[in-house]
């Protein structure tokens, strides 16, 4: 399902996100999850677009049920917002437009996008 964005998974979630040098969205989903899917297109083409300053992938919680509960995920999709290794926001729920995500990933990493 994640297309071009980049798999997080628990065995690269330290490497990929922790010590990643740039901000990292991660998107956590499950291919059973419908709002999940209604986003995936629009994370993928914000993965696309952000690329240069913003890594953003996907974590399949099924895949991957290690990660999620180590970050207080009871529900999906949520979008959790990383900068120096450390979750700085969090976005819950489907029905977000790709501006309300720019929006969001601009305040938690103080910069333009």
């Amino acid at each position: 399902m994640a297309g071009n964005v980049p798999e997080f998974t628990d065995a690269n979630f330290q490497s990929e996100v922790l010590e990643s040098d740039k901000p990292v969205v991660v998107d956590l989903w499950a291919d059973w999850c419908a709002p999940c899917r209604a986003i995936a297109p629009t994370i993928e083409a914000l993965s696309a677009e952000l690329a240069d300053s913003i890594k953003i992938g996907k974590l399949d919680i099924t895949a991957n049920p290690n990660t999620p509960p180590q970050y207080g995920v009871t529900a999906i999709p949520t979008i959790l917002l990383f900068k120096d290794g450390k979750v700085v926001d969090r976005i819950v729920g489907g029905g977000k437009t790709k501006d309300a995500f720019k929006q969001a990933f601009s305040k938690a990493f103080g910069v333009s996008v």
